[in-house]
């Protein structure tokens, strides 16, 4: 733990850190890759929808059964003519879950299945759910997402600005289409409890991205009266200082939900737990990278592209090359080749972002108690 946390230390100071923006074509390839493959599962296998979206019958026997729950799911689909879901409860009972179908003709598969699983057709619960309600709730879900989205580019191009915001919003897509893809692949049922926990991970997706875009704002002030840093080596020394905390936070979180998803989802069989812990396990996730490897580089590449940045850059390298040659180092590494198209040398100015060390003058107040200049 000490190790850690000298580590976070050095990593605020800039004493050591990675160089996250300069391979940022490595992230970015990385990503496009994770979400065309979440792209072609919900293409091709398309999301597994709960009877709540698409209406249908939930049929609860009071007491265990001697019939298995596979022989329980073939009396049903016989039935119904539809793909049934059959769930042992904790007292033995079993839920058989049969979606799409009329709600008219419950009865009598109500009927059938308690002459097959010969228990009493008036013990049998049914609880029924037409399509429109299911169809209500996607729509108050995809109308929630949208004005959440909305409402999170205007604060983020109010608090930060326009670029920042955009970046944000990518990063939240990014994280959402990975989440639905794996969702797609790993076939789980989509219920509203999938659809709380999708709207839940956004906060969180948002949160690790806003505290590196503080970092960032706070460390860029008067970047231009500067020739030592570009736009992004600020940009990864905000990556760098922010990343243990990121780290930790991400963590915590991790490990309540993963203990829903694998003990309480996994070996309890509680299927609620899976569809609300599977999306913000996932969520959670996607959303610590994004922050770090989406959301900042896609800002410094932004940015750099601006005629003030471009001419600071131009500065900074030309100040370098002129150290290099002297056998001086500055200590900033050089995050990426310079772009194209960038203007005629400009005069750098005087002041600096971030810690430096000035040289003391070695005759200044030598011999004075004071320490002045007469």
């Amino acid at each position: 733990m000490s190790k850690l946390g000298n580590l976070g230390a050095r990593l605020h100071r800039g004493e050591v850190g990675y160089d996250f923006v300069g391979n940022r074509k490595i992230w970015y390839g990385l990503s496009i890759l994770i979400t065309i493959t979440a792209i072609v599962g919900l293409a091709v296998r398309g999301l597994n929808m709960g009877i709540e979206f698409q209406g249908g019958a939930v049929f609860t026997t009071p007491e265990k059964t001697s019939v298995s729950v596979s022989q329980a799911e073939t009396y049903a689909e016989e039935a119904s003519g539809h793909d049934a879901i059959v769930q042992e409860l904790g007292n033995g009972s079993l839920r058989i879950q049969v979606a799409g179908i009329d709600t008219d003709k419950s009865n009598q598969i109500k009927a059938d299945l308690a002459e097959d699983l010969k228990v009493d057709a008036e013990s049998i619960n049914a609880d029924l759910v037409g399509p429109s309600w299911g169809e209500q709730i996607a729509n108050k879900a995809w109308q929630g997402l949208g004005i959440f989205l909305v409402l999170v580019v205007i604060y983020l191009a109010i608090a930060f600005e326009l670029r920042m915001a955009f970046a944000a919003f990518v990063a939240l897509i990014h994280d959402i289409t990975i989440t639905v893809g794996i969702y797609a692949l790993v076939g789980f049922e989509v219920t509203p409890g999938t659809v709380i926990g999708l709207l839940t991970i956004l906060g969180y997706s948002l949160y690790d991205t806003v505290v590196v875009f503080d970092s960032l704002k706070e460390q860029t002030k008067d970047i231009t009266k500067q020739t030592r840093w570009t736009y992004s080596d600020i940009a990864n020394r905000s990556i760098n200082s922010t990343l243990v905390r990121s780290i930790n936070t991400t963590v915590v979180a991790l490990l309540p939900v993963a203990g829903l998803l694998f003990i309480g989802g996994g070996v309890l069989g509680a299927g609620m737990l899976n569809d609300i812990s599977l999306s913000l396990f996932v969520g959670l996730a996607a959303g610590a990278y994004s922050s770090i490897f989406i959301a900042t580089p896609l800002v410094a590449d932004l940015k750099e592209r601006e005629p003030q940045m471009k001419a600071l850059r131009k500065r900074v390298l030309a100040k370098r090359a002129q150290a290099a040659a002297k056998g001086e180092s500055l200590d900033a590494p050089v995050t990426d080749e310079p772009l194209e198209d960038e203007p005629e040398d400009v005069d750098a100015a005087s002041a600096v972002v971030g810690p430096r060390n000035q040289p003391a003058s070695r005759n200044r107040g030598r011999g004075r108690p004071s320490g002045k200049r007469r």
